[in-house]
């Protein structure tokens, strides 16, 4: 009698139980991952923004007293920091979800915070503190 080859039903089974554990752990680790992907586009935004809040201050100087005027949505400010209408908008961000506030010419800082208005978006609210730290809280 020769031997017999393949796969049992049983052995095929327990193969399949194996990747369904694996498929059922691995969904919601990317989940977050997605979101996380997601807030790495305002990041790099409000870095850019940041970096024209920084030449603007270098430009007028510490002492200039008219900051207030980059500060606000980047919809309204965009041109003073040399940004064209829509620079930054992005596929789950757009320019008008940034805001700048706590502008400080003797710093050279300023503190930006982003909530998207794209449905596709991110939850939460993401802030580029005036030290360069990012963080994110959601609702």
């Amino acid at each position: 009698m020769q031997g017999k080859k393949g796969f049992t039903l049983i052995e095929l089974m327990v193969v399949i139980l194996i990747v369904g554990i694996l498929a059922a752990v691995a969904v919601p680790i990317m989940r977050g991952r997605i979101d996380q992907a997601k807030w790495s586009e305002g990041n790099a935004a409000a870095g850019s923004i940041r970096t024209a809040v920084r030449a603007y201050i270098a430009e007028k100087g510490p002492n200039y007293t008219g900051y207030s005027e980059i500060e606000g949505g980047l919809d309204k400010v965009y041109s003073y920091l040399g940004f064209s209408a829509n620079d930054l908008d992005g596929s789950y961000f757009a320019q008008k979800d940034y805001t700048i506030s706590s502008v400080s010419g003797t710093n050279a800082t300023c503190v930006i915070t982003v909530k998207t208005s794209k449905t596709d978006g991110p939850s939460g609210t993401g802030t580029l503190a005036a030290s360069g730290s990012w963080s994110v809280s959601t609702e």
